[in-house]
């Protein structure tokens, strides 16, 4: 090792430096598909609700890009290497504003998985990445509270 290679056990004793490595990785390409997604729907959002609508989307876009640039960040400052992929994103072609909410759901239900994934891996042995992964589990539950609520309007129930 010379002077300026970081040390291999960064994390410390206890942690699965690779297995937090690859969730980083995952949350990075998750969120980095979130970018495309959000802004993608933002544009396909029609009728009498498009505007609020339609701003949620470019703002979870937004949110989408800051929690990619987090685990990027975070994952450079332990020695990983970022991706420069994005997580697979189904086009559906169903554009009404159900079907992109009802997407959107799963989407942010994936992301509080990867995050909750990486709080198991990181759990009493790392304080930063804990209060990390926790902050955006709290995120994550509140954007999907949001987006059920948002569905309540177009469940055939009502």
């Amino acid at each position: 090792m010379t002077d300026h290679e970081p040390p291999d056990d960064v994390l410390g004793a206890g942690i699965d430096q690779d297995a937090v490595f690859e969730v980083l990785t995952r949350i990075l390409e998750s969120e980095l598909a979130g970018v495309v997604r959000y802004t993608h729907y933002s544009f396909m959002i029609t009728g009498p609700y498009r505007i609020p609508v339609v701003e949620f989307m470019r703002m979870q876009a937004e949110e989408s890009l800051l929690h990619a640039q987090q685990a990027g960040e975070i994952l450079t400052g332990l020695g990983g290497h970022p991706s420069q992929r994005i997580s697979t994103i189904e086009e559906t072609h169903r554009h009404g504003i159900a079907d992109i909410l009802a997407e959107s759901l799963a989407h942010e239900m994936d992301s509080l998985r990867l995050y909750r994934e990486l709080l198991k891996l990181v759990g009493d042995a790392s304080v930063f990445l804990e209060e990390y992964a926790r902050s955006h589990i709290g995120e994550e539950e509140q954007h999907q509270l949001e987006l059920r609520k948002m569905l309540r309007d177009y469940s055939p129930t009502g």
